[in-house]
């Protein structure tokens, strides 16, 4: 599938669009066309490394949609949206984030076009434990605005017919290189690195709750570059179709993740927990892990990083040479000689 013609992919100077482009220079692929906005951010330094054949604006990309200028394109992998949680312009949200989706799955469906889209795992609300992805949508509570946006257009798809012939992923969460321009949206990788260079200490949310000790809430933590593998595998699937959850399969502890940065800086751990936000307490979920039945049926071959390998590698060649994903260290080849 992707060997048919020019790539699209929208939200490309973010974490993961930039990410997934990498990957794709690494494949062999430069037939890529990228939209995006680029605001007053810092992510365009995410395209500088990157090879492809054009840039669009992300409105511009929406104008062309009426006309024949993509004809070029014949696969879809749509990462383009406002991903903060905290976002309260609801109208904002859903021209960006629904209304746009739904116009260009339409032109993709329309054209016998590969469409791949970002949902997100956020859409499962407050729901805890091992989350599955064949859960019915209409029972599904997302508990932020960013979440709902992405819910309605599962639904769209569901209600329409399309998610028999188009994939959504529900990426889990998703940490690695490329994030600088995220502020606060950024992962507790990024966070925590900051603060062990700012501070020498993290700062984690203590628990609420006896079963679980603090900095024990568990998460499904993904590194950047096996998402975007996985990615590409089930894009390049035709017959590969629904609603798919994105993650490593295994629940670890804020405190898994967040020592292995210490250690990659050689300092010693410092972990001071802080109460949780009042606001945050009835949302928050305490353990969180994405099953992984239907993809490992679509993509047999998703595999993960180690968790402590992945922290470790973010760290130490990309966080501490301030190196985007592209620039890495050239290697000298071994040659076979001997001294």
């Amino acid at each position: 599938m992707l060997d048919r013609g020019t790539i699209l992919v929208t939200g490309g100077a973010g974490f993961i669009g930039s990410a997934l482009i990498w990957a794709l220079n690494q494949a062999g692929h430069e037939r890529i066309l990228v939209a995006d906005v680029l605001d007053r951010s810092e992510k365009w330094r995410n395209l500088v490394p990157l090879r492809f054949d054009d840039y669009l604006e992300a409105e511009w990309l929406r104008q062309a949609l009426d006309r024949s200028t993509l004809d070029h394109v014949r696969t879809v992998i749509h990462l383009g949206a406002c991903s903060s949680t905290t976002e309260s312009d609801g109208a904002y949200l859903i021209r960006n984030n629904f209304d746009y989706t739904k116009a260009l799955c339409e032109w993709a469906l329309g054209r016998n076009v590969r469409f791949v889209y970002a949902s997100s795992a956020a859409t499962y609300g407050a729901l805890e434990g091992t989350l599955r992805d064949d859960l019915e949508l209409a029972a599904l509570r997302p508990l932020n605005l960013y979440a709902y946006s992405k819910h309605l257009f599962d639904l769209h798809a569901q209600r329409c017919g399309y998610l028999d012939r188009i994939v959504g992923l529900k990426y889990f969460n998703v940490f690695g290189p490329n994030e600088n321009h995220k502020g606060p949206m950024r992962s507790m990788v990024h966070k925590a690195f900051q603060q062990v260079v700012d501070t020498g200490r993290v700062q984690l949310f203590s628990s609420d709750r006896p079963e679980f000790a603090d900095g024990h809430q568990r998460r499904d933590f993904l590194y950047v570059k096996d998402a975007v593998r996985t990615t590409l595998r089930i894009a390049d699937r035709d017959a590969v179709h629904g609603l798919l959850n994105v993650g490593a399969g295994t629940a670890h502890t804020w405190l898994d993740l967040v020592r292995p940065v210490f250690d990659a800086l050689g300092r010693p751990p410092q972990i001071e927990f802080v109460p949780m936000p009042t606001e945050l307490r009835a949302k928050y979920q305490y353990s969180t892990c994405a099953s992984l039945v239907r993809l490992r049926e679509a993509d047999p071959d998703h595999e993960v990083t180690p968790l402590v390998q992945a922290v470790t590698e973010c760290v130490r060649e990309y966080l501490v040479p301030q190196r985007r994903l592209g620039e890495e260290q050239a290697r000298p080849a071994a040659t076979g000689a001997t001294r």
